[in-house]
């Protein structure tokens, strides 16, 4: 009998694993992809959970990337795009556009143009490897602001937070990059 119950033991114990094999096979935990995790970030990270030190950097790269973008609003590569954006279909004419009071594009060009504005001069603030976190997000951010209507305008904590977030995401996306490897820790 001590013999048979050794036997069954591992008989038993594969009916086991070969049952939660199955139930695995029927519902498959779902798998955590990079679009998820940052899915998952953005939905969860609040304007609470910005410290004073985040606030006060962050509001200096607002101003820092605007001032280099209304310097580059003078180039002539900026002029170029901005005739041709002006010559392309948008739908929505309402987000504003570096140095040119009046003129307002669909936000995804005058996102386009803003940030073509500040990488122009090249001043604005470098992550290593050479990353251009704020040329990049607050031309963004802006024109999002611009496209939204008057009583659903961010305030500028929700402003800030934006911004922060997709600076976060700039900073992930950058890891996965070829040159993570020489990125100082």
């Amino acid at each position: 009998m001590f013999k048979l119950q050794k036997t069954l033991r591992p008989i038993q114990t594969a009916r086991r694993i070969h049952n939660s094999a199955v139930e695995v096979l029927r519902r498959p935990a779902p798998e955590e992809t990079v679009t998820a995790s940052f899915g998952k970030f953005i939905s969860g990270v609040k304007s609470e959970h910005l410290s004073s030190v985040v606030l006060h950097r962050s509001k200096r790269m607002v101003l820092d990337s605007v001032g280099v973008g209304l310097i580059g609003s003078t180039t002539e590569v900026f002029e170029m795009v901005l005739q041709h954006c002006k010559h392309m279909y948008g739908p929505d004419h309402v987000s504003s556009v570096y140095g040119r009071r009046g003129v307002k594009l669909s936000p995804t060009l005058a996102a386009f143009v803003n940030g073509v504005a500040t990488h122009s001069m090249d001043f604005d603030d470098t992550w290593h490897p050479a990353t251009h976190p704020s040329g990049a997000v607050l031309p963004a951010v802006l024109a999002l602001s611009d496209m939204m209507p008057a009583s659903r305008k961010p305030s500028g904590l929700d402003f800030l937070l934006a911004f922060n977030v997709g600076i976060e995401i700039q900073g992930r996306l950058m890891r996965f990059s070829n040159e993570a490897r020489n990125i100082p820790k």
